[in-house]
């Protein structure tokens, strides 16, 4: 099994109510999973414990068979660096640096820069002709497209997109969609997409709902 989250709770500091109440999942690899829920229901929180972006209060998580729980912050950040891949709403592109440079980035953190790959995938998403340029100097839709590319070039095991179409137009989002889910596909990896379109969780295989901080 690609993951498996057992029982995991979280309550933030302050609050009055677990925003995670003994979740529990399963994911093999190769599946593709929609994640849905109202804002606010937890699920960017579930998607953050599973990359260690975040820990648990209690129960585990594990990636590839590696638990996350006794792992330092430095053992999480190797953890997504080689196995777990992550595409934000924001971009988060770096500005100082090229469209190539960005691509490049994660698979260098990892040891995995394969230029080739990295052609490759900015061939496929409509990138080839931008290299040379800046975040700044592309569209929303190119930016998210260099985003994903720079998530897939270590070739994660395992691909985390929070609303990753969220600041798209429609035709866009269903566009940059339909190539994420392509291109991981064809890697063999497992796909968790948090979304509020009733849309794209359509077209994804499995679906889970969380709601007062449990999944149905």
């Amino acid at each position: 099994m690609l993951l498996s989250l057992r029982e995991v709770t979280k309550t933030y500091p302050g609050a009055e109510t677990a925003v995670l109440r003994g979740v529990s999942l399963a994911l093999e690899a190769g599946g593709m999973l929609a994640l849905t829920g109202e804002s606010g229901s937890g699920k960017s929180t579930l998607l953050h414990l599973i990359g260690g972006l975040d820990t648990a209060d209690s129960g585990s998580v594990a990636i590839d068979g590696t638990d996350l729980t006794p792992l330092d912050d430095p053992g999480r950040a190797r953890l997504r660096r080689g196995t777990v891949g992550v595409i934000f709403q924001q971009f988060n592109l770096i500005p100082s640096l090229t469209v190539a440079a960005n691509i490049a980035f994660q698979a260098r953190l990892a040891g995995r820069h394969d230029a080739a790959h990295a052609q490759a995938l900015a061939q496929r998403l409509g990138l080839a002709g931008h290299l040379d340029k800046y975040p700044e100097q592309l569209s929303g839709g190119q930016q998210q497209r260099v985003a994903i590319a720079r998530t897939l070039a270590p070739r994660p095991r395992l691909v985390l997109a929070d609303e990753p179409t969220g600041n798209l137009d429609e035709a866009t989002a269903d566009t940059v969609f339909a190539l994420l889910c392509e291109l991981v596909a064809e890697t063999g990896a497992g796909l968790i997409l948090v979304t509020h379109s009733e849309r794209l969780a359509a077209r994804m295989r499995r679906r889970m709902h969380l709601s007062a901080g449990q999944l149905t």
